[in-house]
Parts: structure tokens; sequence; C-alpha cells
């Protein structure tokens, strides 16, 4: 049997304003948790998670924990 990894998880932030963006990147940022500029939310290091945070990488700062 194959040993499970520990991913780890990240440390998502908010930096800048979603006002002009499309809408895609609106709804991604909802689902990510994260509300207003400066909120912040730890998530678990998943490909989902890492191909939400690559659609708005523009607008988070990502830190590993």
């Amino acid at each position: 049997m194959a040993k499970k990894q520990e991913s780890g998880n990240l440390k998502i932030t908010l930096v800048k304003s979603t006002i002009a963006c499309k809408d895609k990147q609106i709804k991604t940022v909802e689902a990510l948790g994260l509300k207003k500029i400066g909120s912040e939310k730890v998530l678990p290091d998943t490909p989902v998670t890492q191909g939400m945070i690559d659609v708005v990488r523009h607008l988070v700062k990502v830190e590993q924990l």
C-alpha cells in the first residue's frame, strides 16, 4: 500500500478588490471563503485549491503553512 503524503495547508489572503473582475473570478474568491480585502482563510493544499488560486492569483497572497 502506498504511503499517503501530508500535503499541508495554505493561508490565502485577499489583497485586491474584486470590483472590476469577471464573474468567474468573483465567484472563485467567494468559493475560497474570502469576502473583504485583508480577509484570510486556511485551506488544505489540494489540486482543487491550487486551481482556484491560479484563477485569482493576481488578487490573493498565498503562504505555505
